[in-house]
C-alpha cells in the first residue's frame, strides 16, 4: 500500500547534467520508478547512451543537446514540453581555487553555471508547470541538487560554498512561494561522490585520506545512494516535504 507512493508512472521528468555522473544516475533511476524522461545535456553521444538505458524501462525520452547557460536555449527546451511535473536541477561544476587565488573567470563561470542557471531553469520549469490545470490536484516536485557544501564550510571551494548555501536558501524561498501550488522544492546534499567531476580531486592520496576522515561512515557515498534520495522526493511518498535539505553525507555534517 505505502509503496505504491514512489510509483512515478506518467509523471515527466526533466533532468539537465544528465548525461554523465549524478543527473546519469538519477535519470536512470526515475526512469526505473516510471517516470518518462527529458533528459540534458551538452553532449549528445552522452545522452544517447543514456537515452538507450532508460529506455530499457519501457517508458518515453527525449533528449536535448543543450547549453543550460545559455538562457534561450533551455527556454526554447522547457517552453516546447507539454508538461512537467519532476526537476531535477542537477547541472553543476567545480573548480577547487584558494579564496585568495580564485581567478575572475572561474569566479563568474562558477555563477554563471551553479546559481544563475539553476535560478533559470527552476522558473522556467515552475512557469511550465503552473501551466498544467489540476497542478494543485497531482502536484509536483522540484530537487535542487546541492551538497553537504551548502551546510558547512570547506577548503579550496570557498566559490563552490557561496554557490551551495545560495542554493539552499532559494530552495527555501522557492518551497514558500510555491507551496499554494502543491509544488514542493527540497535539495538533496551529497557527500563526496565518485563520478567524473570528482574523482579527479580523489586521486591526490591525501585529499582522499582527509575526505574520508570527515565522514563517520567511513566511506564516499554511491551513486545510487543519492539518486534514490531524489526518487524519494521526487514521488508523493515525500508529498510533506518542501523547503528542506536531505542530507546523503554519511554524518559529516553531524559533527
Amino acid at each position: 500500500m505505502y509503496l505504491k507512493k514512489y510509483n512515478l508512472k506518467n509523471k515527466v521528468a526533466l533532468v539537465t547534467g544528465a548525461g554523465k555522473g549524478l543527473g546519469r544516475a538519477c535519470a536512470i533511476a526515475l526512469a526505473e520508478a516510471g517516470a518518462n524522461l527529458l533528459i540534458v545535456s551538452r553532449t549528445k553521444k552522452d545522452l544517447d547512451q543514456v537515452s538507450k538505458i532508460i529506455k530499457k524501462s519501457k517508458v518515453k525520452c527525449k533528449s536535448y543537446v543543450c547549453d543550460i547557460t545559455n538562457y534561450n536555449e533551455i527556454k526554447d527546451v522547457i517552453n516546447k514540453q507539454q508538461r512537467i511535473d519532476i526537476l531535477i536541477n542537477n547541472a553543476g561544476t567545480n573548480i577547487p581555487e584558494h579564496f585568495t587565488k580564485v581567478k575572475r573567470r572561474n569566479l563568474e563561470f562558477l555563477v554563471k553555471v551553479n546559481t544563475i542557471a539553476a535560478f533559470n531553469i527552476a522558473q522556467l520549469c515552475t512557469l511550465k508547470m503552473l501551466k498544467t490545470k489540476n497542478r494543485k490536484k497531482v502536484g509536483g516536485s522540484i530537487v535542487n541538487m546541492s551538497s553537504q557544501m551548502g551546510h558547512v564550510g570547506g577548503p579550496i571551494r570557498s566559490v563552490y560554498n557561496m554557490n551551495k548555501h545560495g542554493l539552499e536558501g532559494l530552495t527555501k524561498g522557492m518551497a514558500l512561494d510555491l507551496a499554494k501550488h502543491n509544488i514542493r522544492v527540497n535539495t538533496v546534499c551529497p557527500t563526496f561522490v565518485v563520478t567524473p567531476m570528482t574523482k579527479k580531486f580523489l586521486k591526490n592520496k591525501k585529499f582522499r585520506r582527509d575526505m574520508l576522515n570527515n565522514i563517520p561512515l567511513g566511506r564516499f557515498a554511491e551513486m545510487s545512494e543519492i539518486s534514490s534520495a531524489v526518487v524519494f522526493l521526487a514521488s508523493d511518498a515525500a508529498s510533506m516535504i518542501t523547503g528542506t535539505s536531505l542530507l546523503v553525507d554519511g554524518g559529516w555534517t553531524a559533527k
